[in-house]
């Protein structure tokens, strides 16, 4: 079968290798569509995975956003059967994290369920749902995680920094949630549009607009600490990574906010502690999916419309190497899944 790993710096080797036969415990899930992540992206940008202090890389396995259908299970498995439409679980795979690190990449012709136990590694999915929107049921449990870490209230006003999938997938969620009001800041236009279209109140393009003076005729006034004029924003969200989103968040923040931290920064950045002590902001970080992977499933099935809209290409296998490129290139894409329609 074909299957896709890291190649040198920037690029993708598609590769022959055994299709897997599944042990008596492990499930055999034909891949129909596989969505590409950012961490894919920063996987590439370094040529593979570091190993060990000198800083060399390895080739790994690609793709932890897969969904299909089932094709042949083990003699232990109970609750599957071929035909079955899935999703999984990534880090639910004892050989490690499925497409970051581990043996198996589900941007692959076949993947092996490691362990498939329903609810644990792999979940079934309805028919009805079409295999590009439930690959996205690993993004939108991180930004499920991200909505659950806020805690956020129907009373809120909130903003997310990021108009990517993660970004806009938390925007989902806290409409979902009744969430009153919540605006998406972006520096590029057409991602503030898909958030519009998913159901933001509103949308600020961070480029050419005063983030802090928007926010404040969005979401009225304020004060921090010290009786300074703020808006009245409860929530901020950094889906973005980069320092810009968490000082503008940090200064502009009213007394008792609450930034939650969902984006990678990718290195190691100066932020204003004065701001956040004159604010008392609480700041949360929210990292992967810790109970909310297969939590997001069913709802998933229920608004698949409104969850499609986060899909700006749909590239076939065949044209893998394309696929990765768009995702390489900045504003080229806003989500890209990979179908597997042709494969026999």
């Amino acid at each position: 079968m074909k299957s896709v790993q890291t190649g040198t710096v920037g690029t993708v080797d598609v590769i022959d290798v055994e299709r897997p036969v599944p042990g008596p415990g492990d499930a055999l899930m034909r891949v129909r569509a596989c969505g590409i992540c950012g961490t894919d992206v920063a996987f590439l940008h370094m040529g593979g995975m570091p190993q060990g202090p000198g800083g060399q890389t390895a080739p790994i396995p690609l793709g932890h956003e897969p969904a299909g259908e089932i094709v042949e299970v083990g003699a232990e498995v109970t609750g599957l059967k071929a035909g079955d439409r899935v999703v999984v679980n990534p880090q639910g795979a004892p050989s490690g994290i499925i497409g970051c690190g581990g043996a198996l990449g589900g941007m692959s012709e076949y993947l092996i369920i490691e362990n498939a136990v329903v609810g644990k590694s792999v979940a079934v999915i309805p028919d009805s749902v079409p295999f590009d929107v439930a690959a996205l049921n690993e993004p939108m449990a991180v930004a499920r995680h991200c909505v659950n870490r806020s805690e956020a209230r129907a009373t809120d006003k909130v903003v997310v920094f990021g108009a990517g999938p993660i970004g806009l997938g938390a925007t989902i969620w806290l409409k979902l949630r009744g969430v009153e009001h919540v605006t998406v800041a972006d520096v590029i236009p057409e991602p503030l549009e898909t958030a519009l279209a998913v159901g933001a109140d509103a949308v600020i393009d961070s480029s050419r607009e005063d983030v802090t003076a928007r926010l404040a005729e969005l979401h009225g006034q304020g004060a921090n600490a010290l009786g300074q004029p703020r808006p009245d924003t409860d929530i901020y969200i950094d889906a973005a990574g980069v320092a810009i989103v968490a000082n503008t968040a940090l200064r502009s923040a009213k007394w008792g906010a609450k930034l939650v931290v969902v984006a990678a920064h990718k290195k190691p950045e100066p932020i204003d502690l004065g701001a956040m002590l004159r604010s008392e902001m609480t700041i949360v970080a929210s990292q992967g999916y810790p109970t909310e992977i297969f939590e997001v499933t069913e709802e998933i099935a229920q608004h698949q419309e409104l969850f499609a809209r986060l899909i700006s290409h749909r590239v076939p296998f065949s044209d893998v190497e394309r696929a990765f490129e768009l995702t390489l290139t900045p504003g080229a894409a806003e989500k890209v899944v990979v179908t597997f329609d042709e494969q026999p």
